[in-house]
């Protein structure tokens, strides 16, 4: 007999996303925390638009607005000069932009979901050990202060447990990788010179082709509040220890003195592009960055997700967010498991989905910190999606149906591997093809791809047109069945209706109906297609079906609504 669904080690953001997502499903949880409460540093900070998309679907997005500030941009400075203005625009269909949020107040958004569905956090409770049969995980937990030990049973454990995760090395999973060689100190303080507000800076002193000084600066909220990295001087330099792993990675603890406003104000002095003064000091110090990736997500009933699973150089500010979307992967997925109705392969397509995504990020972060942003041989506007994480998708993943693309186009960018790493469009229309497809030509994304969002959908009893994520906010599996004439809906209710019973409860079915269809006899939910921006998204034509999944990704595109691909998908994806 278990005592509880899933087991999470860890409660930073990727934990505390997918217990947010497994309680809203109703799986129940416990969270466990090593730590007696959370860190009050703001590490990870870039939050991405693809991220924001998230926790719209979450039902978070207004609290996440409301407490982050805007990335405009950043200003490059070499030796004292000016040399570039990067701008953050994204395509207007896009619907949020770049943000920069502290960690903390990541965690204490998440933590407040968390409790409002029912869940919260055991602090200072660490997982010891673990291992696992056909059936169950039995896990031994030690509570602090008094190290009191509890056995648990558990049908499912995700290690979100960090860089030296307890999960990961009770699992033997390899973290191959390495470590760079420089050292970093950060701090939070806020200065007083004239630049522009939502601008990252990077300064920096290069003599001979080669950098020699360094002032990284992230705007938080408050006023000309940033977040500081810089190189450490040798006054405050420390053996950062590895785990039994090898891990060298994170903020650095010991006896070492921590970085003072003093050694911050040494670095603004030499590199800060006005002349400034650094005060308010909150917090500093001491980190060093290693790059490494599991060979495996996860064995049996155990997983990985996060630093757990992959570590990198935090340039674009991808670590946070890659965890948060394996989390967000994962948790429908457990939750179809747990409710007994999950595919033959489900469980196995997190690794096969999220590792290929891993390895990029690793490779391309560590570039990027190596050679910087330009070292991608690409246009501007595409390397800013890519770091918006707007490109990623699961084109050629075993659990994404037929259909795609009917032009002719570049092929997708990823790393050599045995699953998809492919980026699919983030725009209205294609943008890449992917690998051969059996089924219909079809004009718009194709399965695998980010599910684009699109507006001017009206409900007949709606004053104000609304977009396609607020449609699909907190659902699960969205069947979308489009229309472009009254007779084109004849089939949609029966479909409807034998997609939900195939959907065990995990799916929802809307129609869009062109902007002058009337359906009157249509009992299936419907909107209007009033601008017929869903059509230019998705490339539609009358009588296709999409299947949009929990994470916002395509299963499905521009089948027949009445034809056997959907049943068929259905019965392999949420078998019975």
């Amino acid at each position: 007999m278990v005592d509880v669904d899933v087991l999470i080690a860890g409660a930073g953001p990727v934990g505390l996303t997918a217990a947010a997502e497994l309680c809203r499903r109703g799986v129940s949880c416990r969270v466990v925390d090593r730590l007696p409460g959370r860190l009050p540093y703001a590490r990870a900070v870039g939050v991405q638009p693809r991220t924001l998309e998230i926790w719209d679907r979450m039902g978070m997005i207004r609290e996440a607005l409301e407490a982050a500030v805007p990335m405009r941009g950043q200003l490059l400075y070499v030796n004292g000069e000016e040399r570039a203005r990067i701008d953050l625009e994204l395509p207007p269909e896009v619907p949020y932009g770049f943000a920069a949020l502290p960690q903390y107040e990541t965690e204490r958004l998440l933590e407040e979901l968390l409790r409002r569905r029912g869940g919260h956090v055991e602090r200072s409770t660490e997982l010891i050990s673990f291992e696992q049969d056909l059936g169950e995980v039995r896990a031994v937990l030690s509570t602090s202060p008094g190290g009191s030990r509890e056995e648990v049973t558990a049908r499912y454990l995700l290690g979100c447990d960090g860089a030296h995760s307890v999960v990961r090395k009770g699992l033997g999973l390899s973290f191959e990788g390495g470590a760079l060689p420089e050292e970093y100190m950060l701090g939070d303080v806020e200065v007083d010179w004239d630049l522009p507000d939502g601008y990252g800076i990077r300064a920096t002193h290069v003599v001979d082709g080669r950098t020699d000084d360094l002032l990284v600066c992230i705007p938080l909220p408050g006023d000309r509040r940033y977040r500081m990295s810089m190189h450490t001087p040798p006054e405050l330099s420390r053996a950062a220890g590895a785990d039994a792993g090898g891990v060298v990675h994170g903020l650095s603890g010991g006896e070492a003195p921590l970085p003072g406003i003093e050694h911050i104000q040494a670095v603004l002095d030499r590199l800060s592009p006005r002349p400034t003064t650094a005060t308010s000091l909150r917090w500093s110090s001491v980190f060093r960055i290693s790059h490494r990736i599991v060979d495996r997500y996860g064995a049996g009933r155990v997983f990985v997700a996060g630093d757990a699973a992959h570590i990198h150089p935090p340039t674009g500010a991808q670590g946070m967010n890659t965890g948060v979307q394996d989390a967000f992967n994962l948790a429908w997925k457990l939750a179809a498991a747990v409710r007994g109705h999950a595919g033959p392969g489900l469980l196995a397509s997190y690794d096969a989905e999220r590792r290929p995504v891993g390895e990029e990020v690793v490779a391309r972060t560590l570039r990027h910190a190596r050679a910087g942003l330009g070292a991608e041989a690409e246009d501007p506007a595409t390397m800013l999606l890519r770091e918006a994480q707007l490109l990623l998708g699961y084109r050629g993943s075993p659990i994404v149906g037929p259909g795609g693309p009917a032009h002719d186009g570049p092929a997708h960018d990823g790393p050599a591997h045995d699953g998809p790493a492919h980026d699919g469009p983030a725009h209205d229309g294609p943008a890449h093809d992917g690998p051969a497809q059996d089924g219909p030509a079809h004009d718009g994304p194709a399965p695998g791809d980010r599910a684009p969002d699109c507006g001017g959908l009206r409900y007949a009893l709606g004053a104000f047109p609304v977009r396609l994520f607020t449609l699909l906010r907190e659902r699960e599996h969205t069947l979308l069945l489009y229309a472009d004439h009254e007779d084109g809906t004849v089939a949609f209710d029966e479909v409807a209706t034998a997609a939900r019973d195939a959907g065990h409860g995990m799916l929802d079915t809307c129609a869009v109906l062109g902007s002058g269809v009337r359906a009157p006899s249509l009992r299936t939910p419907a909107v209007h297609d009033s601008l017929g921006e869903f059509r230019r998204a998705y490339g539609a034509r009358g009588g296709e079906a999409f299947l949009v999944r929990p994470d916002g990704y395509l299963g499905l595109c521009g089948v027949p609504a009445d034809g056997p691909e959907l049943p068929a998908h259905l019965a392999m994806l949420l078998e019975t």
